[in-house]
């Protein structure tokens, strides 16, 4: 018999839960049914015994009546949630969520709240969203109650609390708390201890809800304290924000220089078309985009992938086309250079304009490069992390291509001794047209990575190109590591100096500073080394 007595009794309970749900169901409708009788003292009884049945209806007319939108229809005495729908009132019926249609004024009469029982439905809707199952909802309910703090809540957040298991939530639901003591009449033993807890949060909203307290004669001393630690607390974060941004910058500089670096070190041409193969990058990836949306949409989270390998190829054919058709013929004439290929940056320009228009052209992020993520006080977007992922794996890629490979060591020879590596039997006309390509190629990826972060327009490449010298003449021309050192460095920098100074000045400011560096060190931060670099 004992072996059949567990059984029976788990069929008792569950028979008896599921008798107990429709007499719950049933109640909740009758509450609501009688929201409209009584004054305003009957109707915050009826709210807290709306919330007291656990409905999953309830969240949602208790809201309609905290906004004004519950309301009784005169014909028949339905209880009905109104909604605008251009310039049509919706009526949906409350408990059945039945669209009744579209009613005049004179057809429903409001259900009216006034401030106490506002403060009565918000503590309703609290302790509903509490014990939601969802822990994504019970942690959006505890920073609701956090950020609008009420002593109504205290039991609520008491009672949730003795059963939350979720770690994240439950320290949600103990600052919720504990700014909800703050506005009780709890011992002021208890509020010292709250204030302890908002310390421990160290964020704007907490200092915020502290400084209310600082000239209170009990616990002013305690409060004036918490708020200069969180102080403290947010300048560190604060500088840490600002670390953040100058390396998200830096890798967008790296990305853009690091081409330029490659073409000005091993052949000393002063590219004045490298902004505009960053935005033949850019246009390439819109033109992927583009297709996919058209014709494969479900494919629209790898058109980043699609598009940067396209993205090299044209935008490196184009360099090779731009060294054999006009620099070749100007080596040793560096003016002749810089002016030839700023034609060539007008014409690409405008070709750009005419296949494309004036007009910016949308980019949109993929899922995985969207959206952002906190890491204490700091904010951090996806997309800037992984353009910095990407510039340092575009980095160590070209690093293995210049060490590691048979056309690195050609490149490396000829940068460091031209006419020897001639002599060695290097076809250093070859050598110079896949170093033009590969450096507009790096230039394509870098477009790619810019069009998730800047608008893609024909003169994309403009903001970027006097920022890529000044990366490539202060890391030192030629070498990689000194443009990553240079890209970082300046990044940061920047950052630091426009707070104070303002983005146009700032960058004035790292100009004069780079120019007085060179006078010390003229060939950069790294110096290549060489016979022919050295004589």
């Amino acid at each position: 018999m004992r072996h059949l007595l567990a059984p029976l009794i788990a069929l008792l309970l569950v028979c008896t839960a599921a008798l107990a749900q429709p007499a719950r169901a049933q109640e909740f409708e009758r509450l609501v049914n009688a929201l409209p009788e009584g004054n305003y003292a009957d109707r915050g009884e009826t709210v807290a015994a709306i919330a007291a049945t656990g409905d999953e209806r309830a969240v949602t007319v208790l809201t309609a009546l905290l906004d004004g939108d519950l309301e009784q229809m005169n014909a028949d005495g339905r209880i009905v949630i109104l909604s605008k729908q251009g310039r049509d009132t919706i009526a949906t019926d409350a408990l059945t969520g039945e669209e009744i249609g579209e009613v005049g004024r004179r057809d429903t009469e409001r259900i009216r709240v006034n401030n106490g029982l506002r403060r009565d439905i918000r503590a309703a809707i609290g302790v509903l969203s509490l014990t939601n199952p969802d822990p994504g909802r019970r942690l959006a309910a505890a920073e609701a109650g956090f950020r609008a703090p009420d002593a109504e809540q205290i039991p609520a957040l008491e009672q949730a609390l003795s059963t939350e298991e979720d770690g994240g939530v439950r320290l949600a639901m103990e600052q919720a708390l504990a700014a909800a003591i703050l506005q009780s009449d709890r011992p002021t033993e208890q509020k010292l201890g709250a204030i302890e807890v908002l310390a421990d949060r160290g964020d704007r909203d907490a200092q915020s809800i502290l400084s209310r307290y600082a000239a209170d004669p009990e616990l002013g001393e305690a409060a004036q304290a918490a708020i200069d630690e969180i102080a403290r607390i947010q300048r560190l974060w604060g500088f840490g924000q600002d670390v953040w941004y100058g390396l998200s910058l830096g890798s967008v500089l790296l990305l853009a220089a690091i081409g330029l670096a490659i073409t000005f070190g091993v052949m000393g041409v002063i590219n004045m078309a490298h902004g505009e193969l960053v935005m033949l990058g850019a246009y390439t990836t819109f033109v992927v985009q583009e297709v996919i949306r058209t014709h494969l949409p479900g494919l629209f989270d790898w058109s980043l992938l699609i598009a940067a390998p396209l993205a090299f190829l044209v935008a490196g054919a184009v360099g090779v086309a731009i060294e054999r058709g006009i620099v070749r013929f100007l080596y040793g004439r560096p003016l002749e250079t810089l002016l030839a290929t700023w034609g060539v940056s007008l014409i690409l320009q405008q070709a750009v304009r005419t296949i494309f228009g004036p007009n910016n052209r949308e980019v949109g992020n993929p899922d995985f490069m969207s959206g952002a993520f906190q890491v204490g006080a700091m904010t951090v977007t996806w997309n800037r992390m992984w353009i910095i992922v990407f510039a340092l794996v575009v980095f160590a890629a070209l690093m293995a291509l210049l060490n590691r490979t048979p056309m690195g060591l050609q490149m490396r020879a000829v940068t460091q001794n031209r006419a020897m590596a001639a002599n060695m039997g290097i076809r250093t006309a070859r050598v110079d047209a896949m170093t033009f390509g590969l450096g507009a190629g790096v230039a394509g990826l870098a477009g790619v990575a810019l069009s998730q972060i800047d608008n893609v327009s024909p003169n994309l490449g403009q903001s970027y190109i006097v920022d890529s010298f000044m990366v490539v003449v202060f890391g030192g021309a030629g070498n990689l590591w000194g443009a990553l050192a240079g890209a970082f460095s300046l990044g940061v920098v920047n950052k630091f100096l426009e707070p104070y100074t303002g983005a146009v000045l700032g960058k004035i400011i790292v100009l004069v500073a780079i120019i007085l560096f060179i006078q010390k060190r003229p060939r950069g931060l790294f110096a290549l080394r060489g016979r022919s670099v050295e004589g």
